[in-house]
């Protein structure tokens, strides 16, 4: 069986509960606060490790106590630890999470978000099919080696998630990249406010427009929404209640590539994805573990 290659950051998440976001000059109380590993790519690859989906995590760890976290945490998990980066920190993410559930991030980025091409070439890369990437790490500094290794390699399937800063990554990137075909993956906010459409539907064709390859939208409790231009299909999900939303698009990107790796139809890699999304939004942070998956009847 191929594997997909997952490009991008492993962070600590410093997860904080309060009851709202703070105004200027306002002194609010924390009610709890934890760390626990985090960042776009790990949540990705951990759900796929969840589905015992195959996969390379193509992912650099720096110095410093964040560091230090990472790959204690990664040893506990008996997972390898991805790129070591011996002269640079590790950065972390802040997530505040209001009693509602939303979270709101504020990062402080380190050597997590880079990319450099040279990290791969120890990987075997005639065993990959797919690669993931996020907007996070286009938008940094060395985003252009990202999608110069991309088009360099036309085989590859490519996954992007380009998250809430698509408005920050340069234009020229993402032109880039949709000329790669690649699989767009958003919420629903991401996918109206970037195409400046009215519905979920007319998002959707434009994206594809973009990309003429398939785009898959999330909608919260009410789902995911998918178009490849011959298919338009709203895939239900599940009813859940929320305790965070930290990860849950991550654990939404990284069940699909699973599924659709072991064979599933569009159609129920994206249902098993709502189902896994919707418990993950249950516990504090953003990865179940093996056990609490094994529990779940998709």
């Amino acid at each position: 069986m191929k594997k997909t290659l997952i490009i991008g950051s492993t962070v600590v998440d410093v997860i904080i509960h309060i009851n709202h976001l703070p105004v200027s000059q306002e002194d609010i109380h924390i009610s709890s606060w934890r760390m626990s590993l985090g960042g776009c790519a790990y949540n990705a690859s951990h759900a796929m490790n969840l589905f015992h989906a195959s996969y390379l995590l193509c992912s650099p760890i720096g110095e410093g106590p964040y560091g230090q976290f990472i790959k204690d945490e990664f040893k506990k998990q008996g997972l390898p630890t991805p790129i070591l980066i011996s002269d640079q920190e590790n950065g972390f993410c802040l997530c505040a999470v209001e009693s509602h559930g939303e979270r709101t991030f504020m990062s402080y980025h380190g050597v997590e978000y880079t990319f450099n091409k040279a990290w791969l070439d120890g990987m075997d890369l005639s065993s990959v099919d797919s690669v993931y990437i996020c907007g996070l790490e286009i938008e940094e500094k060395t985003g252009d080696a990202i999608i110069e290794f991309l088009e360099e390699h036309p085989q590859f399937t490519v996954y992007f998630a380009p998250g809430p800063r698509i408005h920050q990554i340069k234009p020229e990137r993402l032109s880039r990249l949709f000329k790669r075909r690649c699989i767009l993956h958003l919420n629903d906010e991401e996918a109206l406010s970037y195409s400046s459409k009215s519905s979920i539907l007319e998002s959707a064709q434009y994206l594809y427009h973009l990309t003429n390859a398939p785009v898959i939208i999330t909608l919260g409790k009410e789902g995911a929404y998918f178009f490849d231009g011959q298919q338009s299909m709203t895939i239900k999900g599940y009813p859940s209640q929320v305790t965070d939303t930290i990860g849950a698009g991550d654990s939404h990107i990284g069940a699909i590539m699973a599924c659709r790796q072991q064979g599933d139809s569009w159609h129920d890699a994206i249902s098993k994805a709502n189902r896994l999304s919707s418990e993950v939004v249950q516990i504090s942070g953003a990865c179940l573990s093996q056990e609490q998956f094994d529990t779940i009847i998709f």
